[in-house]
């Protein structure tokens, strides 16, 4: 049984941005004052995970609609196939619409897609307490390599990131105030996501020696929170297309089903 949910149009909207934006966000996620191409406006190339922060409003549609319960719902994981660079300031046409819902029993999963001339990004919410409407469970996770990784490097954070990643779009309390993060059981404002995904793809491309603007295909999961100033543990897998990662902290997982696949092997 299909969820009535599945196949709802979101609407479209149109989000203007320029140089200031995208060079904040190349900062939020982890870039230096030396990446000239990433935050001197001059020779500005956007980060293509840049359009998530442009694409946010999509998930907070459904939310509004009551999907799902914002206290308990949870951003599972995040796909990016890039269609075209990213211009260094303009206005973007996006349509968005719940390209799925899997039933997972006790939970369910919603899959909003957002699509543009530029990108095609899902955001997968698993929303728990909506499940059990007898629809399909969908895909199974992929399985984690067998074998050792090819190269195993570390990704910094710092203590001040999510205050200054939160100004791209994102500014949900747990980033921020202490007390909501502790109502979640966490110590202190928590790591966005999105930011710690992002950060790995600036520290990928700088192992791999291409580009972090050529990045074509993106995948991830999110397993646990990330405390703004923790270091993690980085491992990469070469695969056919790309590379698999996964990331985590003290031996416990917070990227897991990491892919990503570069249209440049060179850097500029």
């Amino acid at each position: 049984m299909a969820h009535p949910l599945a196949g709802v149009d979101l609407g479209t909207r149109t989000v203007s941005y320029d140089e200031r934006d995208a060079i904040l966000y190349a900062l939020a996620v982890g870039a230096q004052a030396t990446d000239l191409d990433l935050v001197f406006e001059r020779r500005l190339r956007v980060l293509p995970t840049f359009a998530l922060t442009l694409a946010q409003w999509a998930p907070d549609v459904l939310a509004g609609r009551g999907a799902w319960d914002v206290a308990t719902a949870l951003h599972g994981s995040q796909r990016l196939r890039v269609r075209r660079p990213l211009p260094p300031a303009g206005e973007l046409a996006m349509a968005a619409r719940v390209s799925a819902v899997w039933d997972k029993g006790p939970a369910a999963i919603f899959d909003v897609e957002v699509e543009s001339e530029y990108f095609v990004a899902t955001w997968s919410i698993f929303a728990p307490g909506r499940g059990g409407f007898g629809g399909e469970r969908g895909p199974s996770r992929s399985q984690p390599p067998e074998a050792g990784p090819d190269v195993e490097t570390s990704l910094s954070t710092f203590g001040t990131q999510a205050a200054l990643y939160r100004l791209t779009g994102d500014r949900h309390l747990i980033h921020i105030d202490p007390d909501s993060a502790r109502a979640i059981g966490q110590p202190r404002p928590i790591l966005h996501g999105l930011c710690t995904l992002a950060a790995a793809v600036l520290r990928l491309a700088a192992v791999l020696g291409v580009h972090p603007a050529d990045l074509a295909d993106l995948d991830g999961r999110f397993a646990a929170p990330v405390l703004p100033g923790q270091e993690l543990d980085l491992a990469l897998w070469r695969a056919d297309t790309g590379m698999a990662f996964r990331a985590r902290r003290g031996g416990a997982d917070v990227l897991t089903d990491g892919f990503a696949r570069f249209a440049s092997t060179e850097r500029s």
